[in-house]
């Protein structure tokens, strides 16, 4: 099977996981937890990514820079129709070696919506800022745990739009 061949039967091997997904969370108002693998795909197809072996620590994708160093990429995935406003993405390891974080954005039916990106300095630098309350109550950030609405204000703008 040729590159092109297999990238064409994942997505259609995803497009019936949707549909199903989709039967599955409307008989019983959970999830079936494809938001992950489908995010993984959507970035990798339409940002040129390749793909990282499966369990590959710290991150899910690479790409080489225009001066052809090779970037570690971790890929967060949410869907709208799990989300609440308040949703965060998966943890941020930061002992782990990775460049940057891509935050892809599906709706109700696993359709892309966005995507956003941040790299790690900025991502540090934002968790560094909100680490101590002044009331001395620990945060989440410690921990690595971002919220999409924070995650999308140190990315800016989204690099992909539908």
């Amino acid at each position: 099977m040729t590159p092109s061949e297999r990238l064409e039967r994942v997505r259609q091997i995803l497009s019936e996981a949707k549909k199903l997904s989709r039967e599955y969370y409307q008989l019983t108002g959970k999830p079936l937890g494809i938001t992950g693998e489908v995010a993984e795909y959507e970035a990798a197809a339409k940002l040129g990514l390749e793909l990282a072996v499966v369990r590959s620590p710290g991150f899910d994708a690479k790409r080489k820079s225009s001066e052809g160093v090779e970037e570690l990429i971790q890929i967060k995935g949410r869907s709208y129709a799990q989300s609440k406003k308040s949703q965060r993405i998966g943890r941020l390891n930061f002992e782990k070696s990775w460049h940057s974080v891509i935050l892809v954005i599906l709706d109700e039916t696993y359709e892309l919506v966005e995507i956003y990106q941040a790299t790690r300095e900025a991502i540090e630098r934002r968790l560094t800022a909100l680490k101590d309350r002044p009331d001395g109550k620990p945060t989440h950030t410690k921990r690595g745990a971002v919220s999409v609405s924070l995650f999308k204000s140190i990315a800016g703008k989204a690099i992909w739009k539908r």
